[in-house]
């Protein structure tokens, strides 16, 4: 008999014994319907509504970038049309801007001096004032200097360093049919470029201006019971321009200024306004909002709560899968038919491994639809994403219920006793992710458990990446894991390697 057909008998008869025990089988059934069954009641419970005065309304939506993403669009726009190519180049010498404190009296607003890291000022291209409209800007930040910033989700960096009347910062902003450039100086002769991008489909005319945004004050605290809690505190900044060049056709008139974005109060007022102001051809630009990704929001992966109960369930089958054997003493019988024990046993982590994985496939290709359903209907707003990054977490909880189930088993045999496995197993590989994510550690601690534990394959849940270009609290309990969700991944599955190495040696090395 060949080795191929060998090994493949083997696969088989480990597949029969785990079919033929019907308990197993209806466990691993279970599985599924308890990780469906918690998504959806956590879906339904999940509602969302926004005030308007004293009447409670569907939250608006936020709106859509030229990739699909949900973005921020929030800004003090002073713009001309431009039709075709041209330029505009301008000077930075000041920027300024307010944090909002916490209030001591009630109705007594208090404010200090300073901008937020990523308060941004500068010059930008845009296909008209919509939301959500396609972009290129050039800017200087209030801590990050220089950067050349496109369709919310791309940024590149210049020089560092701020900007003041002893030290003013040139910009200047190209436009050559698709393709935009921007360049930086520090005289105003010498100029650098700092970075070029290409924007399909941008319109014969567009706007051409200047603009400022600041994001919140983002204040990183110690939670009541451990952990960090992210507060996000109103901040606006104020830019000063002078030497404004606008080169093309149609520029050179009067300047228009729009509040892009400005939410209102319920008599229609603006709330939270920016401002413009020209005087002698220096111009002063104040802005709140920000020009970005929009983070706040229900994700795909929020309909697969029931992963703990899941995984759970799996770790338990699959630690019985070869702990039965032994409690029994048919694990003699397995090896005299595989006298190759290590063989055995990966046959073993195989079958368990590939049940879990259709188990974990069946369940979340049911729940995320179903779930975010369920969530639109209850007036959220799902963070929408790419259709491959939606297979990929459905696919991802899949292969983590199986690198789950192969490091079980492979305890199992380690072990050779069912308490001890299961009890490793789960403060091993779910302990960590609970304290990762409920907030009674400290975010360093957390993150470094989702660094070096088998809890790092939960990452690849994650759907919405982390934006080094803008201000967020990319926390365990947020959703945001210190790993790329496939290197998570490939962390859990380098332990269940390992285990099942461990384990295989030791069947190989000892009595059984």
């Amino acid at each position: 008999m060949s080795t191929v057909t060998s090994y493949l008998s083997l696969l088989r008869a480990e597949w029969t014994k785990f079919r033929t025990v019907r308990g197993w089988v209806i466990a691993m059934a279970v599985a599924a319907l308890v990780t469906v069954l918690l998504g959806l009641l956590s879906a339904s419970g999940s509602h969302a509504s926004c005030s308007k005065g004293a009447i409670e309304v569907p939250c608006p939506a936020p709106p859509l970038g030229p990739g699909g993403e949900a973005v921020s669009d929030k800004f003090y726009f002073v713009h001309q049309p431009l039709e075709g190519d041209g330029s505009i180049t301008v000077r930075v010498t000041s920027m300024t801007g307010q944090i909002r404190l916490p209030d001591i009296e009630p109705g007594v607003r208090r404010v200090t001096a300073g901008v937020v890291p990523w308060a941004k000022a500068g010059v930008m291209v845009k296909d008209g004032l919509r939301q959500g409209s396609t972009y290129a800007a050039l800017m200087v930040t209030g801590e990050h200097g220089v950067r050349m910033q496109h369709d919310y989700t791309h940024d590149t960096a210049g020089r560092p360093g701020g900007v003041s009347k002893e030290s003013p910062r040139w910009l200047r902003l190209t436009r050559s049919g698709d393709t935009l450039t921007g360049y930086e100086s520090a005289d105003g002769e010498r100029w650098t470029e700092v970075g070029t991008t290409h924007l399909a489909g941008l319109p014969a005319t567009v706007r051409i201006g200047l603009f400022a945004a600041s994001p919140c004050d983002l204040l990183v605290t110690r939670g009541d019971f451990g952990g960090s809690v992210g507060q996000c505190r109103f901040a606006e900044a104020t830019a000063v321009f002078d030497q404004v060049s606008p080169q093309g056709e149609a520029t050179g008139g009067s300047w228009s200024h729009d509040d892009v974005g400005v939410s209102t109060e319920p008599d229609g007022t603006p709330h939270h306004p920016g401002g413009f102001a020209e005087s002698g051809g220096t111009f002063t630009v104040t802005g709140v909002g920000d020009i970005a990704p929009f983070v706040d929001g229900e994700t795909v992966e929020n309909t697969l709560t029931g992963v703990l109960a899941g995984l759970i369930v799996v770790i338990v089958v699959a630690v019985m899968f070869v702990t039965a054997e032994y409690r029994r003493g048919l694990i003699r019988t397995t090896l005299l038919a595989a006298p190759r024990r290590g063989r055995a046993l990966v046959a073993k982590a195989v079958v368990i491994g590939a049940v879990a994985f259709v188990t974990g496939l069946a369940a979340a290709a049911v729940a995320v639809p179903l779930g975010t359903r369920i969530l639109r209907a209850n007036g959220n707003h799902l963070l929408p994403v790419s259709l491959l990054t939606e297979v990929r977490v459905v696919v991802g909880f899949a292969a983590l219920l199986a690198v789950a189930a192969v490091f079980a088993l492979a305890l199992g045999a380690l072990f050779r006793r069912g308490a001890a496995a299961v009890t490793t197993a789960v403060a091993l590989l779910l302990l960590p992710y609970l304290l990762a994510t409920a907030s009674v550690l400290p975010l360093g601690v957390a993150q470094w458990l989702l660094r070096l534990t088998p809890a790092a394959g939960f990452a690849i849940q994650q759907s919405i990446p982390e934006y080094p270009h803008m201000t967020g609290h990319y926390a365990p309990q947020a959703g945001y894991y210190p790993l790329a969700p496939w290197a998570g991944l490939a962390v859990s599955g380098g332990y269940a390697a390992l285990v099942l190495a461990l384990a295989v040696f030791r069947l190989r090395r000892r009595d059984v």
